[in-house]
């Protein structure tokens, strides 16, 4: 367990997070008055990474790739509400 005073934990709580990590506690004090416990917490278990190329197989139509008709272009230009 680590006590640490307000000031000393505002400067210096990056060099102590790693001791938190390995489970450590820190007790915050006020003027060497405990007010409160910092607790590292436990990493969750990472789900399994999804697969790559979940969709095999899927394909998209030629025609996805065509330029759109000249309305639908005037829509996106503002040209036609």
């Amino acid at each position: 367990m680590i006590q640490l005073n307000i000031h000393e934990a505002k400067t210096h709580l990056s060099k102590y997070l790693d001791r938190l990590a390995e489970g450590e506690t820190i007790i915050l004090c006020k003027r060497n008055v405990p007010i409160a416990e910092i607790k590292g917490i436990k990493p969750k278990k990472t789900a399994k990474k999804r697969p790559f190329g979940i969709y095999k197989g899927w394909t998209v139509n030629k025609e996805f790739f065509d330029p759109l008709p000249d309305e639908l272009l005037a829509y996106f230009n503002g040209e036609k509400d």
